[in-house]
C-alpha cells in the first residue's frame, strides 16, 4: 500500500517503517481496540493452562470473546495455533468468564457468552500468501489484520478479506479430531442461514434493501446468528429476517434521528437482536427511500 502526503497540490510518498518490536503493535492495539475493531480489552497477557495470549478481547456486539494474537514470524501456521486457541478457549469457557469478571468489575454469566461467535485474530506487518490462503474459508473463525507504520506517525490498518467465492473448510476439518471438535462449536453464518427462513417476497424485499443500502454506502455485510449487520466502523443496520416481515433495527440512540413520519418504533426498552433503539418492520417496499433517508443520516 502506498501513503502520500499532499503539500501544494503536490503528492510525495511516504516511506513505511518497521516495527522495533512486536510489543509496540501489541501496545497500539490494545489502547485502541475500540477504535480499530469494536472490541473491549478484558485481559493483556493473559496466561491459562501454560499458554500466553497476548490480548482477550471481548466483543459487546456479539457477546463472544477474541483472543489477538501478534505475529513476526512469517513461517507460523496460522490455522493450526488459531485452532489450538479457540479449543483452549472452548474447553475453558469458565476462566475466560472470570477473567473477565475480575477485570471487567462485573457479573458476565456463561449463558450469555455466544461461544459460536468466539474467533481469533492475528495481527501482523505482512502475511505469506500461503498464510491467506489457508484461512480463506468462509466459516473459520480465524481473521487476518495487516498494519504498516509510515513516516508521520501514520498508520494502516486493513483486514484480509475472505473472497465472495471462498468454500467451506469442513470437508477438511472433518479429517482432523481437534479442528471438527471446534467446528462443531463456533459457527460462522452466510446470508443464505437467514433467507433460507424467509419466504419468496421477503427474500425479494430483502434484496431491495441490501441494494439501496450499498447504493447509499460501501457496507460491509457481516450476517451474525440472530440477523445481518450492515456495517462502516461499526454496524449502522441490523436486519432480522422473518417468514413474512423484515425487521430493520438502525444503530443510534432513539432522539438522535430526525424522523418526522415517526415510522421507527423506539425498542430502548425493549428486549431485540439489533443495535440500536430504532426498528422498522416492513413487508413491502413502499418505505425504502424514507428508510434510507433516516440512515443516510449516521454515515
Amino acid at each position: 500500500m502506498q501513503i502520500f502526503r499532499i503539500d501544494n497540490n503536490r503528492l510525495s510518498e511516504l516511506n513505511e517503517k518497521a516495527f522495533k518490536l512486536e510489543k509496540e503493535i501489541q501496545t497500539i492495539f490494545e489502547n485502541n481496540l475500540n477504535e480499530i475493531m469494536n472490541l473491549q480489552l478484558v485481559k493483556s497477557e493473559f496466561v491459562i493452562k501454560n499458554k500466553r495470549i497476548d490480548t482477550l478481547a471481548f466483543d459487546n456486539q456479539n457477546k463472544a470473546f477474541i483472543i489477538i494474537e501478534y505475529k513476526r514470524d512469517k513461517n507460523v501456521s496460522v490455522v493450526d495455533q488459531g485452532f489450538t486457541y479457540l479449543s483452549l478457549m472452548l474447553e475453558n469457557k469458565a476462566d475466560f468468564i472470570v477473567e473477565y469478571n475480575e477485570n471487567m468489575k462485573v457479573s458476565l454469566k456463561r449463558e450469555e457468552v455466544d461461544w459460536s461467535q468466539s474467533r481469533v485474530v492475528f495481527v501482523s506487518t505482512a502475511f505469506t500468501d500461503n498464510q491467506i490462503q489457508a484461512t480463506n474459508f468462509k466459516d473459520i473463525g480465524i481473521e487476518l489484520y495487516e498494519v504498516k507504520q509510515f513516516d508521520s506517525n501514520l498508520i494502516s490498518i486493513n483486514q484480509i478479506k475472505k473472497n465472495a467465492s471462498a468454500e467451506s473448510i469442513k470437508p477438511i476439518a472433518n479429517k482432523n479430531k481437534e479442528y471438527k471438535e471446534v467446528l462443531d462449536e463456533i459457527v460462522v453464518y452466510t446470508e443464505q442461514d437467514h433467507l433460507v427462513n424467509a419466504s419468496d417476497a421477503i427474500n425479494e424485499l430483502y434484496g431491495k434493501l441490501k441494494n439501496a443500502l450499498m447504493n447509499l454506502s460501501d457496507f460491509e455485510v457481516i450476517p451474525k446468528k440472530k440477523y445481518i449487520a450492515f456495517k462502516k466502523e461499526t454496524n449502522i443496520v441490523d436486519i432480522q429476517m422473518q417468514v413474512n416481515a423484515l425487521k430493520i433495527f438502525i444503530n443510534a440512540h432513539y432522539g438522535e434521528i430526525d424522523d418526522p413520519k415517526q415510522l421507527a418504533r423506539d425498542v430502548s426498552n425493549v428486549g431485540h437482536y439489533g443495535n440500536g433503539d430504532y426498528q422498522i418492520q416492513i413487508d413491502n417496499d413502499k418505505d425504502l427511500e424514507y428508510i434510507m433517508s433516516l440512515v443516510k443520516q449516521l454515515i
